[in-house]
């Protein structure tokens, strides 16, 4: 099925071909998300219910009627939250080779989707060039590191019964704040607005970005469209600036929005199941609390800030 997929990527064919599989996949009716890191469509309602209310930034939407899904209520077919600032491109985070070669055969396999990168270290132009793999006691010093490969940090916007986890390859973009500050006057994506308040603003790239019920791998689904510096939309090549390069090229494209008439990036849930799982299980390892399903969305969010790590969208609540 995935070679017939890759042979018709990006053709109208596509399309039509993945909307011929969903409407013939069996709706699951019957929770596995402990199992195997899949919603039902309740449960994806009842995830983006607790998402909105602990994230007010994120709001559901009805789309189009013609497009609605009769599996979901018609005012809440997807989530969106708007105006993600993105203040600088991928690029701008240099890492060794060597890291993502052995991180990839370390945690994942050869077909990993969710690269991580032990041993990070920002390159040139992205601020001090310092170490940002695992974090101990004595890392945590005074410049956030860019990714989080063991969190020992406790804070009261972090998500609950995670906070140990071993989560390689997740980044935080929280983390991230201190060293985009340092690097916006350096940053070309960041120019400081005319005027008398040129010193207190500054344009940036912003992405509109929604997650959808995908029928066919039973998981939310990111969309994104994005705006550069002056609001004009960004070409697929621009938004491919802001995706992490070990995903950018293999599991995102450029597909029809469900329940809209627009054509966006979207990272393919293919994997996402699987990532899901991992961090479920490695909660209950840990001794932890076990993930409510209603808090299936923050968790998705912070693993999804692995492909899109110059984001900032929000997944934390306020006092979550």
């Amino acid at each position: 099925m995935h070679h017939i997929v890759e042979s018709l990527e990006g053709t109208t064919a596509l399309r039509v071909f993945r909307e011929w599989r969903e409407a013939l996949n069996p709706l699951l009716k019957n929770s596995k998300f402990k199992e195997t890191g899949v919603l039902t469509p309740e449960e994806f309602v009842l995830a983006g219910d607790f998402l909105v209310y602990k994230c007010p930034t994120w709001a559901w939407a009805a789309g189009l009627p013609a497009k609605r899904k009769d599996f979901l209520p018609p005012d809440k077919q997807y989530l969106i939250t708007r105006n993600v600032p993105c203040l600088k491109r991928v690029a701008a985070m240099e890492y060794r080779d060597a890291d993502e070669d052995e991180a990839v055969d370390d945690e994942m396999g050869d077909d990993a989707w969710v690269a991580t990168h032990k041993g990070r270290v920002v390159g040139e132009g992205s601020g001090p060039n310092q170490e940002v793999g695992e974090i101990d006691d004595e890392q945590v010093e005074p410049v956030e590191p860019v990714a989080v490969v063991e969190e020992q940090k406790k804070s009261s916007e972090a998500l609950p019964n995670i906070d140990d986890l071993n989560l390689d390859d997740i980044p935080d973009m929280d983390e991230e704040l201190e060293l985009v500050e340092m690097e916006e006057e350096e940053d070309p994506a960041a120019m400081a607005t005319g005027g008398d308040d040129g010193d207190k603003f500054v344009k940036t790239r912003t992405y509109d970005m929604s997650i959808t019920y995908d029928k066919y791998y039973q998981t939310p689904r990111v969309f994104l469209f994005g705006y550069d510096e002056n609001r004009k939309p960004l070409t697929p090549q621009q938004i491919f600036q802001d995706i992490s390069q070990d995903h950018a090229k293999k599991t995102v494209t450029i597909e029809s929005h469900p329940h809209e008439s627009l054509q966006l990036a979207s990272i393919h849930p293919c994997k996402h199941g699987n990532v899901m799982i991992r961090l479920i299980e490695q909660m209950v390892e840990s001794g932890k609390e076990e993930l409510r399903v209603d808090q299936y969305l923050l968790l998705f969010l912070k693993f999804m800030s692995s492909v899109l790590p110059t984001m900032e969208y929000d997944y934390t609540g306020d006092g979550f």
